[in-house]
């Protein structure tokens, strides 16, 4: 598989500045024609976002500019949806030139008290319902921090106090909204991080009997901080050995014959990348991979195949991971599928589809239905047993970033159908 030199993705990363004007494109149009749609979908007419500097609700900085790295003392967002065609992002932190671009000032520090201001416009706009970040199943959608909910409930007239509801739903959708100009965007920034491991399973850095698999882990995060980015885990390298698989440590010499494995994530204009691939050593005499590894990644593939196949805008993340279980049943295949949503964070908002050490009815967060315009990592694994390793049992475990547009999956710079080969 072809690679582009480290110089070469250093020259496609773009300087911070341009980063920060894209950024910022991306979000003035969501927050024009995204969340109005989605604040209607979910009925919440007042969504309240409320953080503290260095204790983020994991939402705030999805709504804020690129050159705001934090909340700053307590800063309040808020949205209201006055009806399908009247909608207001308003601010209630410190005034600041970067956000009253995409916000209106709401709140005169000389005038009245944060939480004063607040309530008082509230009251002034009479929503139907309060939304808050409170969640009990869903971790990015519970960013409300106890002392935080108390202050501003206890600022509230009763009346007001009575319409506060769970934002639960809305948060969980606008972190998982793709937008069309971001998904253009995100193919080329997963063909980075396939770049990245393409060169990481060659001869360029892996030398057989002396390069070990912390050495190559660190390789692949430092390079990655080396072109600009960062990764969001530490890389990890796994073996599989025909004998001494028990013996294998991070300090273990990579060898001929091994069947390798890597986990890379990273993150670019905000959006996160997570992707397995697979590889081998090619022994003495060998001009490429046996046949029963390329036919045990050709049957993972296949599993991709029936799990997307499944993707149907409605369904829960349940119904999905059943039925693809199922039907990789009934096709011979050993299959665990342990999929998550991915976007703005690694482990992103969205359906559970599955977990590693779960393969069954996942309550609540499976419960999530599948929207369109919403992306994946594509994980899962095969177990086959390998008649050339005396029918030993060898794990395919395949992940690659994807999207779900509404008619179908697309995989976001393609995916592996062939063994990196070293």
């Amino acid at each position: 598989m072809d690679f582009c030199s480290i110089e070469d993705l250093k020259r496609k990363i773009l300087p911070l500045r341009r980063q920060a004007k894209i950024t910022d494109e991306w979000l003035k149009f969501r927050l024009e024609n995204i969340l109005p749609q989605l604040m209607d979908r979910e009925q919440i007419d007042f969504w309240v976002v409320i953080a503290r500097e260095y204790n983020e609700d994991p939402v705030v900085l999805s709504l804020m500019p690129a050159v705001m790295l934090s909340a700053r003392r307590r800063t309040i967002l808020v949205f209201h949806r006055k009806d399908k065609t009247n909608f207001e992002c308003l601010s209630f932190g410190k005034p600041d030139p970067a956000i009253n671009q995409f916000y209106t000032q709401a709140w005169d520090r000389e005038k009245e008290e944060q939480w004063e201001a607040l309530s008082r416009e509230i009251r002034e706009r009479k929503p139907k319902n309060i939304g808050l970040n409170i969640s009990e199943h869903f971790a990015l959608g519970d960013g409300l921090s106890k002392s935080q909910y108390d202050q501003f409930y206890g600022s509230l007239k009763s009346e007001d106090q009575k319409k506060i509801v769970s934002a639960e739903n809305l948060a969980i959708s606008w972190l998982e909204r793709r937008t069309s100009q971001e998904l253009n965007a995100y193919t080329g920034i997963n063909q980075i991080a396939h770049s990245i491991i393409a060169k990481a399973f060659s001869p360029a850095v892996i030398h057989p009997g002396v390069t070990t698999l912390k050495d190559l882990a660190w390789w692949i995060r430092q390079t990655i901080n080396d072109i600009g980015l960062k990764a969001w885990f530490q890389p990890t390298i796994m073996i599989q050995r025909e004998e001494g698989q028990d013996k294998i440590t991070g300090e273990s010499p990579i060898l001929p014959g091994d069947l390798l494995h890597c986990d890379v994530g990273l993150h670019y204009l905000g959006l996160a990348t997570d992707t397995q691939q697979m590889a081998y050593v090619l022994k003495r005499g060998e001009s490429g991979p046996p046949p029963d590894f390329v036919n045990a990644l050709a049957k993972a593939n296949r599993l991709q195949d029936i799990f997307t196949a499944n993707f149907t805008e409605g369904k829960t993340g349940n119904e999905i991971l059943l039925k693809s279980l199922e039907e990789a049943k009934e096709s011979g295949i050993n299959a665990s599928i342990y999929t998550h949503p991915i976007g703005i964070h690694g482990h992103g908002a969205g359906p559970t589809i599955g977990l590693f050490d779960q393969q069954s009815f996942i309550p609540f967060n499976g419960e999530y239905p599948l929207y369109r315009d919403t992306c994946y990592a594509i994980e899962l694994n095969i177990k086959e047993k390998i008649p050339l390793w005396d029918n030993k049992e060898v794990m395919i475990a395949l992940e690659q970033t994807a999207v779900f547009s509404g008619d179908g999956v697309d995989y976001l710079g393609g995916r592996q159908k062939e063994l990196h080969c070293i």
